[in-house]
């Protein structure tokens, strides 16, 4: 059998390669052979975990503020009062008008008196007959020339005249409705010549001072109110008016899970209108806050809302907050300690724990 060339140079080939293994001479890809040679990826990479990484920090101090809580709402009369009929009647007069002012006793219906002035005039005959009758049978009794028992009967007969007069003079008051308070008339209100039955509203009242301000607290901040807890409330035509809380519900609206709060203003010259949409700010106790940027702000991986610091040790560590209010140039928090200092940039890259090289946003770099 004839040798082949390729054969021959496939056996040197082998050879060759044996022989310079065998030298013990070996070359690692990526990593130099002198001393000023790049270390391999992965000694790099260790170095590099070594080095703590660069954050910018800032250092923040606490300021009291005053917080307040908004509620929005509307305004209502604190009385409103509708004045039925207690008798039954055609109105023969209506001396007033709605939007009319009125006091406390003054006229409001006038129903036609009927037969109700004759009654009376019955009941006071029949009561002067009764007193005639029980006195002569008095002085009779005195004389021993009457019972005793008929005296008796005759005073109880004296006493029903009386009970009657009484009642046919009630009925007779009850034709002219008159206002139980101070207030605007408002509608629905009766017209002359209607027949007022027992019951029908004749007119109804609504006392406009003091007004109220009706607003709902939710169930996580109804603590924070109290009765008699100042409040500013401004109206949607541009008023502003200063009160005191002086209703709390004690239960929630089963709906919305919120609380009926009323807000008591003075309204001495009628300024302020019933359902006009208001916006009450409710002062409550002083605390302690910090003004941030809410760009700095991030989550904890359980949700929490918060932002990422350094300790003294410039270990990272999260600090939960509450956003308590908020204008244009940040927001407020509060939940952080009274100094601190909050990682501005790279606390998405960060974990709690990790040492970090602080670079302080007053410092300055050197180009």
């Amino acid at each position: 059998m004839a040798v082949r060339f390729s054969h021959v140079l496939a056996l040197g080939l082998t050879a060759g390669i044996g022989i310079w293994m065998a030298t013990g001479t070996a070359v690692v890809m990526g990593q130099g052979t002198g001393e000023d040679s790049t270390p391999p990826p992965a000694e790099r990479l260790k170095a590099l975990s070594s080095v703590p990484f660069a954050v910018k920090v800032k250092t923040l101090r606490a300021t009291v503020k005053t917080p307040y809580l908004e509620v929005r709402g509307r305004t209502q009369a604190d009385t409103r009062v509708e004045i039925p009929s207690e008798t039954t009647g055609v109105v023969r007069k209506r001396p007033t008008t709605e939007g009319m002012f009125v006091r406390k006793g003054d006229l409001l219906c006038a129903l036609e008196r009927g037969a109700r002035e004759a009654r009376v005039l019955q009941a006071n005959a029949a009561l002067a007959q009764a007193n005639i009758d029980y006195e002569a049978a008095s002085k009779l009794n005195n004389r021993g020339f009457s019972a005793a028992n008929r005296v008796i009967a005759l005073k109880a007969t004296r006493d029903a005249a009386k009970a009657q007069l009484q009642e046919a003079e009630l009925e007779l008051e009850r034709t002219e409705i008159r206002a139980p308070i101070d207030g605007i008339i408002e509608t629905p209100l009766t017209d002359v010549g209607a027949m007022l039955d027992l019951g029908k509203v004749c007119a109804t009242i609504m006392a406009p001072d003091p007004m109220l301000a009706i607003g709902a607290v939710s169930e996580s901040n109804i603590q924070a109110v109290k009765v008699g807890q100042p409040a500013v409330v401004k109206l949607v035509t541009g008023q502003s008016v200063e009160g005191k809380v002086s209703y709390i519900a004690s239960s929630a609206d089963p709906d919305t899970r919120t609380f009926r709060v009323e807000v008591k203003l003075p309204n001495p010259d009628f300024d302020l209108k019933d359902g006009v949409t208001t916006s009450t700010q409710l002062q409550l106790a002083d605390e302690k806050v910090h003004l941030v940027s809410p760009g700095i702000l991030t989550l904890a991986d359980n949700g929490n809302l918060g932002l990422r610091g350094v300790d003294a040790d410039n270990r990272v560590i999260f600090y939960p907050v509450e956003i308590t209010g908020g204008d244009t140039q940040g927001v407020w928090l509060k939940g952080l300690p009274e100094e601190v200092t909050v990682i501005t940039v790279g606390q998405d890259f960060v974990k709690e724990g990790r040492v970090v090289h602080p670079v302080f946003e007053t410092a300055e770099v050197s180009q």
